[in-house]
């Protein structure tokens, strides 16, 4: 299992994002300031949390099915089963599976819990999105990047501000990627919400950027890939029913979408 740098110790004076979304999905690996921020979220954000997690089920399976066989999960979060690489190593053990994280707990999780099929393999990059280069130098040591990788991005952009340019970021990610490679991505938005069902003033009360993009912005990231029917959608689900979660209030806060490169 590899490391982008040693384990800083965990601040548990400030909340994170990972913490926050372990607290909505019922998860145990969160502290007292996680959970103040979580428990002043509308139940739409526990809905949408659990909507993104199903979203990352079924989405993973599906490329997995397609052929894809190298996934790089940026934003990975605290491990909740079934992980990413369960999913993919389930249709194929062969799969390989690189997490990114900038939360030193996740590294701690990750190192004890994310334990590959023997056939594939699984490493863990203690990295922010904010510095790509990392992040795809140290992937390289896990993953072929001549053959198609998936570039899974998922409930993690809406924490890049603008001025972190996030644009720039997916076409620097992408860029070293062979053609058949994809990007996998939601993106929180205010969209179909109302104000009251609005929870970016309490992350940022907690002084977590969160920045909410329009179905255009979140298009957008999209651009110069062949993007995936149904397109950039809430609920995003390929050649199956409709997902059970599509009704839940705040279960469409998010889009998504799959494309991949040419």
């Amino acid at each position: 299992m590899a490391s982008g740098m040693p384990a800083k110790p965990v601040d548990t004076s400030r909340p994170h994002p990972a913490r926050i979304y372990d607290y909505l999905l019922g998860g145990k690996d969160n502290y007292p300031v996680d959970q103040a921020v979580a428990e002043r979220l509308p139940v739409e954000a526990v809905n949408g949390a659990a909507a993104n997690r199903a979203f990352m089920r079924r989405v993973i399976a599906w490329t997995a099915g397609s052929g894809v066989r190298q996934f790089l999960d940026i934003g990975t979060g605290i491990p909740t089963e079934p992980n990413l690489h369960q999913i993919a190593q389930d249709v194929d053990p062969t799969c390989r599976v690189v997490y990114v994280d900038n939360d030193p707990i996740v590294l701690r999780h990750a190192e004890a819990l994310l334990v590959s099929s023997p056939e594939g393999r699984t490493a863990y990059v203690q990295a922010d999105v904010l510095d790509p280069e990392t992040i795809l130098e140290q992937a390289r040591e896990t993953l072929d990047f001549t053959r198609p990788v998936a570039l899974s991005l998922i409930a993690l952009l809406h924490f890049v501000p603008d001025d972190g340019d996030p644009y720039g970021l997916v076409r620097t990610l992408l860029a070293p990627l062979a053609p058949g490679s994809c990007l996998i991505l939601s993106h929180l938005s205010m969209d179909r919400l109302t104000p009251e069902q609005d929870r970016t003033d309490e992350y940022r009360a907690a002084g977590i950027d969160l920045r909410p993009r329009t179905h255009a912005e979140v298009s957008r990231f999209f651009e110069g890939l062949d993007l995936v029917e149904p397109g950039v959608v809430p609920c995003w689900h390929k050649d199956t029913p409709e997902p059970a979660d599509s009704g839940l209030p705040g279960a469409d806060s998010a889009y998504a979408g799959v494309a991949f490169v040419r």
